[in-house]
């Protein structure tokens, strides 16, 4: 089966929540195609993206209380490098469908680096990655393998300058899985990918929008 299929009896998603990556934003440009392609093809469908706090205890829990209103079987989230780990703890607690794109795996390992005064990607605001956060991504940590891998969608980038692509394969073996020769940590041709990663969620492109 195609890695962009839907999965076996799975309906469209009417619910899309997007989860951006350490020091990013609603601003990224993955974020913003998303909720583009969404508005062009399914304006119908609602979408989320939040401001992530620093704290990822609550950022989850922010997130999680954003879409408990939401229908798990007909919502999906996706997620990007640290969003990406996001995306797989909010998959796992609401049965719902993701796709990540080169998630953190190890982000208790990979940020204790980053702890202390820093500023976003977008705009320059500064925040502060506090000791204590380190401990919070651990207690988070998604179950391995997962519980549901035909729920998820990988893609991965072997050229990855950031994370291990051998480490996210691994990670998410088991599920739908698109590993990209070369590429890099921010998934510049995204675009390349977009309509195949709105397929997996049961969403097609709109004709009249293509049409012209």
């Amino acid at each position: 089966m195609s890695a962009a299929a839907p999965p076996a009896g799975a309906e469209p998603a009417s619910h899309v929540l997007y989860l951006h990556g350490f020091r990013s934003s609603p601003q990224s440009t993955k974020a913003r195609r998303v909720g583009a392609w969404l508005a062009e093809h399914h304006s119908d469908v609602r979408f989320w993206c939040p401001q992530l706090p620093a704290s990822p205890q609550q950022a989850v829990a922010e997130v999680l209380d954003g879409i408990a209103g939401w229908p798990s079987e007909r919502m999906a989230v996706f997620g990007s490098s640290l969003g990406g780990f996001y995306a797989t703890v909010v998959a796992e607690r609401r049965g719902c469908r993701a796709v990540v794109l080169n998630p953190a795996v190890e982000p208790a390992r990979d940020l204790a680096a980053a702890v202390g005064a820093t500023t976003t990607w977008h705009g320059d605001e500064p925040f502060v990655f506090r000791p204590e956060y380190i401990a919070e991504l651990r207690a988070l940590t998604p179950p391995q393998p997962l519980t549901k891998p035909e729920l998820t969608f990988a893609i991965i980038a072997k050229g990855d300058e950031v994370l291990s692509w051998q480490e996210m394969s691994a990670r998410y073996a088991g599920c739908r899985m698109r590993l990209l020769e070369g590429g890099d940590h921010a998934l510049s041709d995204f675009e390349a990918h977009l309509a195949d990663t709105m397929a997996f969620i049961g969403l097609e492109p709109n004709a009249r929008s293509t049409s012209g």
